[in-house]
């Protein structure tokens, strides 16, 4: 059985306009799965669509088996509770310390009252620096988040969404904020979380560089329909030009 079945998946926004248009794809456990596109492509689109933070309007979304299309309430916490999300701008509070910002991917299996007051178990605690220490950073637990470097900041994201114990997590342009020294070492990371704990990792990136350095397999959009499902060594020249349009350069991160 494959991890996550999405079927004929298309979502237009209040304005009109279609950002997907007849998605059809399945990962299977285990994968790093990248989508790339131009920007506005549809690839952000997708990513919340998976996670269910929009509503798909057409076509179907099937994980472990389960249709979750249109779940809600109960059964769209569970679906999201196993579903690590990694955003491009961290999403971190910055006056927080770097622990108490990695505890708070645990605030939808921890009681209300207790995360409502902030109030961690130990075993909480020792999970948090567990994934602190995957991402390599777990010398600067107390350290205010806003002290960090922007590369910091995004393993400290990393970790935060390791609480949630994910099968699959989604990161939607990890990198785009970072420069492209670090961008290497933040997707070392998730290429680690993706080959030593077995989570299947999907990927939004702009770089082919990047792509074919971590990618087991990639998916193009182009004006919100899939035009290219296959292995990072299989985009020519000619695949570049049809995903990116004749006038686009390749730019390369070492």
């Amino acid at each position: 059985m494959s991890l996550l079945s999405v079927r004929n998946l298309s979502h237009t926004y209040p304005n009109g306009y279609k950002a997907l248009d007849d998605i059809s794809f399945s990962v299977e456990p285990g994968e790093f799965l990248v989508i790339i596109g131009l920007s506005g492509s549809g690839k952000s689109t997708l990513l919340r669509c998976l996670n269910r933070l929009i509503e798909p309007t057409h076509g179907t979304i099937t994980m472990n088996g389960q249709d979750v299309t249109h779940v809600s309430d109960a059964a769209l916490r569970s679906h999201r509770a196993g579903i690590g999300m990694i955003f491009q701008h961290f999403n971190l509070i910055p006056r927080h310390s770097v622990v108490k910002n990695v505890l708070y991917g645990t605030l939808g299996s921890t009681p209300t009252l207790a995360s409502i007051l902030g109030r961690f178990s130990s075993e909480q605690h020792q999970r948090a620096m567990e994934a602190l220490d995957v991402v390599g950073i777990a010398e600067k637990a107390d350290v205010r988040a806003d002290a960090l470097s922007g590369g910091q900041q995004q393993r400290v994201a990393i970790a935060r969404a390791l609480m949630q114990n994910p099968n699959l997590l989604l990161a939607d342009e990890p990198v785009a904020s970072l420069d492209p020294a670090t961008s290497h070492s933040v997707m070392d990371y998730l290429e680690r979380i993706n080959k030593d704990l077995g989570t299947t990792v999907i990927c939004n990136l702009h770089f082919l560089s990047l792509v074919r350095r971590y990618a087991t397999r990639v998916i193009a959009l182009k004006g919100g329909r899939m035009v290219f499902d296959g292995q990072p060594i299989e985009i020519t020249d000619a695949w570049f030009r049809t995903i990116y349009g004749e006038e686009a350069m390749e730019v390369e991160i070492r």
